[in-house]
């Protein structure tokens, strides 16, 4: 059977628990189909690592950032120059993030819109889109993403790991922000999610693994891996009520569309 093209548009395969079985991992994706990965990156150090693994394996692109719970790694007026000089550096980079806000996981706004608001205006330096982190934080990411759309500063981008209600993707929808749904999708209690799943713009949805989190059913708990992308292609389609060969096509042209990935 002939497997369809999908891309895992969230991985973090630097992590440690992926350092004994990277290749076995990368024969297994390839298997499954996944043509293409981005990985993301949480803050300044590991872009280094993350260019040595877009050095081994082809299909892989990157994102430089600083995510909202790393904000003692942000240093002003040297980490900007840092994520700048990466996306100068290697045209690997195709996107500024992961960054965003989490109030669910710390309390610190005013920190974390402190470093958010330099990597926005970044991309839009740069002209990258980013990738967005938000968790329990929707009305204010909304309402800083419209700040910059006033100020024809506006960025594009996605929305990572999806795990809002409707009303809050369609007003990012509103913003110009894709929607990328993981392995919570395939969750049988996570309703609000299945909803986004089934309406959200079939030109304006992503999928994604964020491994090693997050393992989709029916490997729940375990170790997740970016040839398991293929399980939430699976549950979208479902459903959807759509085939997996659409919903693989659908989120590979998207995920080309914005990233300009192989």
């Amino acid at each position: 059977m002939k497997k369809h093209s999908l891309i895992d548009s969230h991985c973090h395969i630097v992590f440690s628990s992926f350092k004994d079985d990277l290749d076995e991992v990368a024969a297994r994706w390839r298997a499954a189909g996944v043509l293409s990965l981005l990985h993301a990156c949480v803050e300044p150090s590991e872009i280094s690592s993350i260019k040595a693994l877009a050095d081994r394996f082809p299909e892989l692109r990157y994102s430089v950032g600083v995510h909202p719970l790393d904000t003692k790694s942000w240093e002003d007026g040297k980490t900007i120059d840092i994520l700048r000089n990466a996306v100068i550096e290697d045209s690997r980079v195709v996107a500024i993030g992961e960054l965003g806000l989490d109030l669910y996981k710390d309390k610190n706004l005013e920190e974390q819109i402190n470093i958010l608001r330099p990597q926005l205006a970044l991309a839009h330096e740069v002209n990258l889109p980013v990738i967005i982190h938000c968790r329990d934080a929707a009305s204010h990411m909304v309402n800083l993403l419209m700040e910059l759309e006033e100020q024809n500063h506006s960025v594009r981008g996605v929305m990572h790991c999806w795990g809002g209600t409707e009303e809050e993707m369609k007003e990012f929808l509103n913003l110009g922000m894709y929607i990328s749904f993981s392995g919570t999708v395939t969750f049988p209690k996570a309703k609000e999610i299945h909803q986004c799943a089934l309406t959200v713009p079939e030109d304006r949805f992503l999928i994604e693994t964020d491994c090693p989190f997050l393992a989709p059913v029916p490997r729940r708990g375990k170790r997740n891996e970016p040839a398991f992308v293929e399980s939430v292609a699976l549950k979208i389609a479902e459903i959807r009520g759509q085939s997996f060969a659409s919903v693989a096509q659908s989120s590979t042209a998207n995920a080309r569309l914005l990233f300009g990935l192989p």
